[in-house]
């Protein structure tokens, strides 16, 4: 059943040019105000960042009723998640090929080439969530908290096929690989490149410990 305008619940965005909604007579498709909005939200976030996605600035660059905007989100920083959190689907998707090394080289150049183009912002979503609860949540429950599943999901098939030792803390592997991205997304010291992914896991699957003589590794 379609919804109309008005009803609750939106989430993903498109890629393409936002073709604003145009007045009519009846009530719009809630699809199609969905879709206007958070292409548009998605423009905004692309062109000025986090902090100057406004309801009203979305609204009327998708040509929708900016009280529709209050009763589906929280706050503009939700609204910014959302539009931002489907553009990450597809690219962050954790393949499978039976090779861990292969399948984390894999997904980790594709989220540093994301952040090498949209890491302004990434940072300014993580940033403003530090203030903003309904944003905080949004990004933990639809994003942190799926993304970290997925990737140890991933983790534990290998750990099953013995390509990772049976008493490794999976879940620190996350933050050792990812948790390092994000290190040098928001404290820049130095470059984020496929390079420097390429050397996280090398350091994590080969160890940093000098080898002993008779130790047997």
């Amino acid at each position: 059943m379609e919804r109309s305008e008005g009803s609750a619940g939106a989430t993903g965005a498109t890629g393409a040019t936002t073709d604003p909604l145009k007045p009519g007579r009846g009530r719009r498709r809630a699809e199609d105000v969905r879709r206007a909005t958070l292409t548009a939200a998605a423009e905004l976030l692309l062109t000025e960042g986090v902090h100057a996605l406004t309801f009203s600035k979305v609204a009327a660059r998708a040509g929708v009723s900016k009280m529709t905007l209050y009763k589906w989100w929280s706050s503009p920083g939700a609204l910014a998640f959302d539009a931002y959190f489907d553009t990450l689907k597809e690219t962050l998707a954790f393949p499978d090929t039976g090779d861990i090394r292969r399948d984390l080289t894999t997904q980790l150049h594709s989220f540093v080439d994301l952040l090498s183009r949209t890491g302004p912002v990434t940072a300014g979503i993580i940033g403003a969530a530090q203030g903003d609860p309904d944003l905080a949540e949004a990004l933990s429950t639809h994003y942190v908290i799926q993304r970290r599943a997925l990737a140890v999901e991933r983790l534990t098939r290998a750990q099953e096929a013995g390509q990772i030792r049976a008493e490794v803390d999976l879940e620190t592997i996350v933050d050792q690989l990812w948790g390092a991205v994000y290190h040098r997304l928001l404290l820049p010291a130095q470059p984020l490149s496929t390079e420097f992914a390429d050397r996280l896991i090398a350091n994590l699957l080969q160890g940093v410990a000098p080898v002993t003589p008779g130790s047997g590794t």
